[in-house]
């Protein structure tokens, strides 16, 4: 016999370490553009230039949860124009426990989004796929050099304001 209990209840200590659970996930918007179908469908054409763009929004809700949006973006086009936009804003609702108000905005805008990235990843692999293009897989996404960046940006904006 041993004097740990499996089954004992929360403790002070354990009620105030770090925790990250999702509640629900769901596309709060889609947006897919196939401008050029089917002739931009033909094999042989040069490869498209891919733009990018990501952002992450967070916000408390009255029930105490937070909902954290994440924005993927992606453009490919070629010298004669457009090939496919998309477009897809992904949510999330996560309950957090045991995290300092100063160290709240970081999770929402780093943590969190990891979470939501790869279900997000996999809506844009299937809608190109669906498009008639080969899946276009985001690469994974530093969202603590995004965050840092954008931060370090808003400081600059501040700071000369």
């Amino acid at each position: 016999m041993t004097d740990t209990d499996a089954g004992a209840p929360e403790t002070a200590e354990t009620a105030d370490q770090p925790g990250i659970r999702i509640l629900a996930q769901f596309i709060r918007d889609l947006s897919f553009e196939n401008p050029r179908a089917p002739e931009a469908l033909r094999g042989g054409a040069a490869q498209p230039q891919i733009d990018l763009g990501v952002e992450m929004n967070a916000r408390g809700r009255e029930d105490g949860f937070f909902e954290v949006d994440l924005k993927l973006s992606a453009k490919a086009s070629r010298e004669d124009g457009p090939v496919f936009v998309v477009e897809l804003l992904y949510g999330g609702v996560f309950q957090i426990a045991g995290v300092s108000a100063e160290d709240m905005e970081p999770v929402l805008l780093i943590e969190c989004p990891r979470y939501l990235f790869p279900f997000a990843r996999k809506i844009i692999a299937d809608v190109t796929a669906d498009g008639g293009y080969p899946p276009f897989m985001l690469d994974p996404i530093d969202f603590a050099g995004v965050y840092t960046a954008r931060k370090a940006q808003a400081d600059q904006q501040i700071g000369h304001a």
